[in-house]
C-alpha cells in the first residue's frame, strides 16, 4: 500500500499497567506488551501517565522511551507536572487529554475552545521542547478551529460516541460516522493532520478506517481485552489486516 494512503495503528498499553498493578510486582510488563505489538505490525505505541497513577508509572515512561524504538505517543493532562515529565522524556508527541480523577477513563474530548488560555502555555511548551503537540477532542468545527488557533498540528477524534452508537443499530452508527468523516475533511482543509480513537473494536473499526484524511488511530483497552483469549499478537495483526482492508477499499 501506498505509504501516503496507509492508516497508522498506535496500540496504547495502558491497561496491561492496570492488570500489573491489581496485584503488584512487575508482572505484566507494559514494556513487552509494546514490544509483542511492535512485532505484530504497531506503528507506534501510546501510554497515558494520568495524575494519580493508576495504571502506568513514571518508570514505564522512562524504560518506553530508552528501549522502544517505535514512536510514543504520551497522552497527557495540561498540568505542570505533566509537562515537566515530557519535556524531560521528549516523547515523539505528546496528546492533551482532558482528566478526571472520578472517571473510570478519558469519557470524552478536552474543550479546546473554551479553555484556549489555558492551554495555550502546555501547547508552547511541548511545542518548543521539540514534541509534537495533539490534542484529544471532540469531532465538532469549534474544537478544530481551536486547535488551529493554539498551533496544535494534530487532533485525535474521540470516537466514543460512534463505537457505542454500533449497539444501537445501523442509524444511529451512521449518523456518528457521518459526524466523524465531516469533522476529519474539515480538520483537513484546516491543515491539521487527523487521527482518531477511544472505543475502537473489530467491528467499528473499519467505517473510520475508510475515512482518507485519517492517518492513525489509537487503540487499546481492545486489544488488551482481546489478548486475553488469543494473545496481544493476534489481536494486533487482526486489526492492523482489518484497517488495512478497510483503507483498501475491501469488503467497503
Amino acid at each position: 500500500m501506498d505509504e501516503n494512503r496507509r492508516l497508522r495503528l498506535g496500540v496504547n498499553i495502558d491497561h496491561v499497567a492496570t492488570i500489573r498493578n491489581a496485584r503488584g510486582g512487575d508482572h505484566p510488563d507494559p514494556l513487552r506488551a509494546a514490544q509483542v505489538a511492535a512485532a505484530a505490525g504497531a506503528d507506534g505505541i501510546t501510554a497515558h501517565l494520568r495524575e494519580d497513577r493508576r495504571h502506568i508509572g513514571d518508570r514505564d515512561i522512562a524504560r518506553l522511551r530508552e528501549e522502544i524504538e517505535l514512536p510514543l505517543n504520551f497522552e497527557m493532562a495540561a498540568t505542570a507536572e505533566m509537562v515537566s515529565i515530557a519535556v524531560r522524556h521528549r516523547p515523539h508527541a505528546a496528546c492533551i487529554v482532558p482528566e478526571r480523577r472520578e472517571e473510570r477513563t478519558t469519557e470524552g474530548g478536552i474543550d479546546a475552545a473554551g479553555r484556549l488560555d489555558q492551554l495555550r502555555p502546555t501547547v508552547d511548551a511541548l511545542a518548543e521542547a521539540g514534541i509534537r503537540v495533539s490534542l484529544f477532542i471532540e469531532p465538532d468545527v469549534r474544537q478544530l478551529e481551536a486547535a488551529v488557533a493554539l498551533g496544535a498540528p494534530v487532533v485525535e477524534l474521540h470516537t466514543g460516541r460512534y463505537c457505542e452508537a454500533y449497539a444501537s443499530g445501523p442509524d444511529a452508527f451512521g449518523a456518528e460516522l457521518r459526524r466523524l468523516k465531516e469533522a476529519t475533511t474539515t480538520g483537513a482543509e484546516l491543515g491539521l493532520e487527523v487521527h482518531a480513537g477511544h472505543g475502537l473494536s473489530f467491528d467499528t473499526v473499519a467505517g473510520v478506517a475508510r475515512l482518507p484524511e485519517i492517518r492513525e488511530l489509537n487503540i487499546g483497552h481492545f486489544l488488551i481485552g482481546e489478548a486475553i483469549f488469543g494473545g496481544l499478537a493476534d489481536a494486533v495483526r487482526t486489526m492492523r489486516d482489518l484497517m488495512d482492508r478497510a483503507r483498501a477499499g475491501v469488503g467497503a
